[in-house]
């Protein structure tokens, strides 16, 4: 037995913004729900991770297709730090592959902002405390064992939302699951003269607020030479992946500092590090859908949502309730980058836009499912639709007239 024990109605593992998206709109339901975060900050790769980018909510020819807690997160990001949404978002003319509702923020701005929502809605934020193992009775969830200063003890629930980044809860659980390897990347926040220059030239800081990548983008461009990929549920290649990520870093740096000479080291540095390790995509679940290549555009009889393809303009994909469902485990949503989606889909479904997406509708089917005493697999997916349509959320893309044209010619 634990040193303690606690009971709540909805229990969300994992605090990125899938996990603060789900535990708002739990909350906000009515239920008593609490957060599990390993770091000490929300928001995951977002902020722990240095990824500064708020995908874009709108599908680049100026129809907003994302609504509800991921338009409200946009929104928060940008309280208490700079950042803007480009004027014009909605001419179509002027922003294919451009301009789009989206915005870049500041990470530590951003965590204060969610620590006020998440708060303000009353949930049981846990900081500092690891997920260890599942609980279950037969093949449905019912709580996690959880490790913090106050040693090893059990949170129980109606209903977990899976919000890890690594479907760790639904694996454990014995949930079918899929893996994937990931290229070498890094994101760093840098200081340096010519920024502060710039800053005083325009009389703001936003350019402060500089963000610098290395390694691979997400097709593999610009991995080092001879560099091998990461599983980021491996133990070893977690530590290895975040060391070579320094070490490309410090040969960066060095460079770069010389380059400038004396003053070299003063004049420009990293200034900030990522907390958490940059994996783009790890572990999901294979659920009891899944979204994959060629499924932009298409219509689901149980879509819940919407995303936006945010590298291109004009593709739109619903999102299917069964692909939050694992298989063979009861009592559990997937949400974020562990939702069930392949290829092209778990590309648009990963990012920023997409996991507060899922996570919004993990956490509504979870009070939902909390509420009426059953399972998420259970639900009638038009009683969920029901509670989404009430917090704005659309699963039917509706472009304008005057946009269906398509972009501008050349």
């Amino acid at each position: 037995m634990g040193k303690f024990e606690k009971d709540f109605d909805v229990l969300v593992a994992g605090g990125g913004v899938a996990g603060v998206a789900a535990a708002l709109a739990a909350a906000r339901a009515g239920c008593r729900t609490a957060l599990v975060e390993k770091t000490i900050l929300p928001g995951g790769l977002a902020t722990g991770g240095l990824i500064i980018h708020y995908a874009p909510l709108c599908d680049g020819l100026g129809n907003q297709v994302t609504f509800g807690l991921a338009e409200e997160l946009l929104l928060a990001s940008l309280k208490y730090g700079p950042g803007q949404i480009p004027e014009g978002w909605r001419d179509a003319s002027e922003k294919w592959g451009r301009k789009r509702y989206s915005a870049r923020f500041c990470a530590a701005a951003f965590v204060l902002a969610m620590d006020e929502l998440l708060t303000g809605a009353g949930v049981d934020v846990w900081f500092d405390t690891l997920v260890c193992q599942p609980v279950l009775r037969g093949d449905r969830v019912t709580g996690v064992e959880v490790e913090n200063k106050s040693g090893r003890g059990m949170l129980t629930t109606r209903c977990l939302v899976d919000a890890t980044g690594d479907a760790d809860v639904a694996y454990r659980a014995g949930a079918p699951c899929i893996e994937q390897d990931n290229w070498l990347s890094l994101w760093v926040m840098e200081a340096s003269l010519e920024a502060a220059r710039e800053a005083v030239e325009a009389g703001s800081g936003a350019a402060l607020n500089r963000c610098v990548t290395l390694g691979a983008s997400n097709t593999g461009d610009g991995q080092p030479e001879g560099m091998r990929k990461f599983r980021g549920t491996d133990g070893r290649d977690v530590s290895e992946f975040v060391l070579e990520g320094r070490r490309l870093l410090r040969e960066h740096y060095a460079a770069k500092q010389a380059e400038l000479g004396e003053r070299g080291r003063a004049d420009l540095f990293p200034i900030t590090l990522p907390s958490v390790a940059q994996f783009r995509t790890t572990r999901r679940i294979d659920g009891q859908a899944t979204l994959g290549d060629g499924m932009a555009g298409r219509d689901f009889d149980d879509s819940v949502g919407l995303v936006a393809n945010w590298w291109r303009p004009g593709e739109v994909w619903q999102i299917p309730y069964g692909v939050l469902l694992p298989r063979k485990v009861r009592g559990l949503l997937a949400a974020g980058r562990c939702a069930s989606c392949a290829g092209e889909g778990w590309e648009v479904t990963r990012v920023i836009q997409g996991i507060a997406q899922t996570g919004e509708v993990a956490g509504t089917a979870a009070a939902l499912a909390a509420g009426n005493d059953t399972t998420p697999d259970a639900l009638d997916v038009s009683s969920l639709r029901d509670r989404l349509r009430k917090s704005g959320v659309r699963w039917e893309y509706e472009p304008r007239e005057d946009a269906a044209a398509g972009p501008p010619q050349p």
